[in-house]
C-alpha cells in the first residue's frame, strides 16, 4: 500500500455544509477503492498566489490518504469535472507526519512568544 497526501481547494463561496458534504464524497470514493483515509484536516479559507476562475481565495482540504494509485486515479477522475472545485494536488510521501498541524491557530504559543518578546 501506498502512502498519497491529496489537497483539494474548492470555491471561496462553498458554505461549510457544502466543504463537508465534498470531504464525505472524497473519502468514500476512496474506501469504495479499497483505500483508507488516515486523516483529513480543514485548512480553512486561505488566499491564493493567483487568481484562479477569478478567484482570489480558496478553501483547502488535505487528506491523509493509504491505498494503490488506482485510488489516486478515481480521486482525480471525480474531482475533474466537479465545478466545486478549483484545483487539486496528490504527492506520494514515505510516512505520514500525524502530529504536525501546520493550519491551526495556536493562540497559547502566540501569547506566551509576545510575553517574552516584551520581557526582552
Amino acid at each position: 500500500m501506498n502512502l498519497y497526501e491529496h489537497t483539494i481547494i474548492a470555491r471561496q463561496d462553498t458554505s461549510p455544509a457544502e466543504l463537508k458534504q465534498l470531504t464525505e464524497k472524497y473519502s468514500k470514493i476512496v474506501e469504495k477503492n479499497e483505500g483508507e483515509v488516515i486523516k483529513t484536516e480543514n485548512w480553512g479559507l486561505l488566499n491564493l498566489s493567483y487568481h484562479i476562475k477569478k478567484n482570489k481565495k480558496g478553501s483547502y482540504i488535505h487528506f491523509k490518504i493509504k491505498g494503490k494509485g488506482k485510488v489516486i486515479e478515481q480521486l482525480e477522475k471525480n474531482e475533474a469535472i466537479d465545478k466545486k472545485l478549483l484545483r487539486h494536488l496528490t504527492v506520494r510521501v514515505k510516512k505520514f507526519d500525524l502530529d504536525t498541524n501546520y493550519f491551526s491557530k495556536n493562540q497559547d504559543l502566540d501569547k506566551s512568544d509576545k510575553k517574552e518578546k516584551v520581557k526582552n
